[in-house]
């Protein structure tokens, strides 16, 4: 796997996963509304995997001695990965329950992201537990801002 394609990999599925487990927390804290989940994950996987995209596109336009399809590799890849694992949330909201779909949207975000993380400490040669404990805390982080963010704006809104 080239460096471009794994940047696209590496960025589009932890920001995909983070952002969107964010939002459909806080959502769901804020309204209950399986509508309004589902309809938050396809916004914010269309409209955040554009801006990451752009963003990982002038991101590489700056990095010295790249070419042009170097950069579009990172672009586009970036584009399908986060637009791909945002839109991952949607199934279990169209299958399930909405309390039961949170939980498994929370779970298999955490397996993805903490499976990611162990890749990545085995091709670095980090210790793995140090980068999973990372990653996932930043994750937890996200999920419990969000989740009393959420509740808030449903008390005051």
């Amino acid at each position: 796997m080239n460096t471009q394609f794994r940047k696209g990999l590496g960025f589009g599925l932890t920001s995909g996963i983070i952002t969107t487990l964010g939002l459909i927390v806080g959502l769901d804290a804020s309204t209950g509304s399986k509508f309004v989940v589902v309809s938050g994950i396809i916004a914010i996987a269309i409209a955040d995997s554009c801006s990451d995209a752009l963003g990982m596109h002038i991101s590489e336009e700056s990095t010295y001695n790249r070419t042009t399809a170097q950069i579009w590799e990172a672009t586009i890849s970036t584009f399908l990965f986060k637009l791909s694992f945002a839109l991952l949330f949607v199934i279990p909201f169209l299958l399930l329950e909405i309390q039961t779909a949170l939980l498994i949207c929370i779970i298999a975000g955490y397996l993805i992201v903490s499976g990611y993380s162990y890749y990545l400490a085995a091709k670095t040669k980090q210790k793995a537990y140090k980068v999973m404990l990372e990653h996932v805390l930043i994750m937890t982080a996200v999920i419990a801002i969000t989740y009393f963010v959420g509740k808030a704006t449903a008390m005051f809104l």
